[in-house]
């Protein structure tokens, strides 16, 4: 029975407004106009890094909990790494003060990393029973200065810390994740030949990420959730909740038709306020839904996918 043992969000009290954004008169009308109606109002921003916020939300969470000295972390990687050849899971770790844990980082995978990170997690702690917590983490920052990533959504500031252990709730029921490697390319930051601030991500085909990979978004998550009722051995009318990552309003509305399950509202005022927060959007959403309430028994079902193509579903219990 391993489940999430506790979770600490950072967000930004500084906003601004997407229509403030200060590239956002640079954008061709097209880019523009997609920001101003993906259904994000405002970002949050932080001035520090995101190894810094990913290590702050690691040391808070470890001094306001009753969390055990975690055997192993996680970093769920950042857009850009801090430091090449370096270690930013390594400056986590000695800065959260968790130093007798495994520190490594699971990447390339964008915002499902968070999903593949707890099942992992959940397969460490079954494989050693000596282990008792996997401590993940993950801060969200753009990868250059740009926020709008223009076919795909805005990028706020957070970051959070979350464990897996063993009793706790909500439980892991089951969990899938896949990934398609046709789609590495589709998007790049050409960072070798620019300074950081120079840096744009490049979308090598927007019809490509609209139509393309939408279609095989549809039908991957459509098979993964389906897969993982499944593999509980539930009645889907069990799943009182169901989250998802934030990228732009209209995907709730693409995703409720797809699977036949209503999107929780609060992924939609997350959006609107905070933006997209990549890999944290799950565990942010997740987090406050289950704050609304919920019996034992009940299920909450989170789907997540990223324009890498790498999809997750995972069914939580209470």
């Amino acid at each position: 029975m391993i489940g999430i043992g506790a979770v600490h969000t950072l967000l930004p009290e500084n906003r601004v407004k997407v229509a403030d954004l200060p590239e956002l008169p640079g954008l061709d009308r097209e880019a523009a106009r997609f920001a101003v109606d993906s259904g994000i109002v405002t970002v949050g921003v932080y001035e520090e890094d995101a190894a810094t916020l990913a290590a702050r939300a690691c040391r808070e969470l470890l001094d306001r909990t009753d969390t055990p000295p975690p055997d192993v972390l996680i970093l769920v990687a950042p857009r850009a790494p801090e430091v090449l050849l370096g270690s930013d899971v390594g400056r986590v770790q000695a800065e959260a003060g968790c130093r007798g844990a495994l520190a490594f980082t699971v990447d390339g995978l964008g915002c499902t990393g968070s999903s593949v990170a707890w099942a992992l997690a959940a397969d460490m702690l079954r494989a050693d029973e000596s282990r008792r917590c996997v401590v993940i983490a993950h801060a969200s920052r753009p990868t250059g200065l740009d926020r709008v990533r223009h076919p795909v959504t805005v990028i706020g500031d957070g970051a959070y810390a979350m464990t897996m252990v063993r009793d706790g709730c909500p439980v892991l029921r089951a969990h899938r994740a896949e990934v398609d490697g046709s789609f590495h390319d589709l998007f790049r930051v050409d960072y070798r030949s620019t300074p950081w601030y120079e840096w744009r991500e490049e979308c090598d085909s927007p019809d490509r990420y609209r139509f393309e990979l939408a279609l095989r978004s549809r039908e991957r998550l459509a098979a993964l959730v389906n897969q993982v009722i499944a593999d509980a051995d539930v009645d889907r009318s069990r799943i009182r909740a169901t989250v998802m990552q934030n990228v732009t309003a209209s995907a709730y509305e693409f995703y409720t038709t797809v699977l036949g399950l209503p999107i929780h509202p609060l992924c939609a005022e997350h959006l609107h306020d905070y933006g997209h927060l990549g890999a944290m959007d799950v565990v942010l959403n997740l987090d406050r839904v289950l704050a609304t309430g919920f019996d034992v028994g009940d299920l909450v079902l989170v789907i997540n996918n990223s324009p890498v193509a790498a999809w997750a579903a995972t069914l939580w219990e209470v």
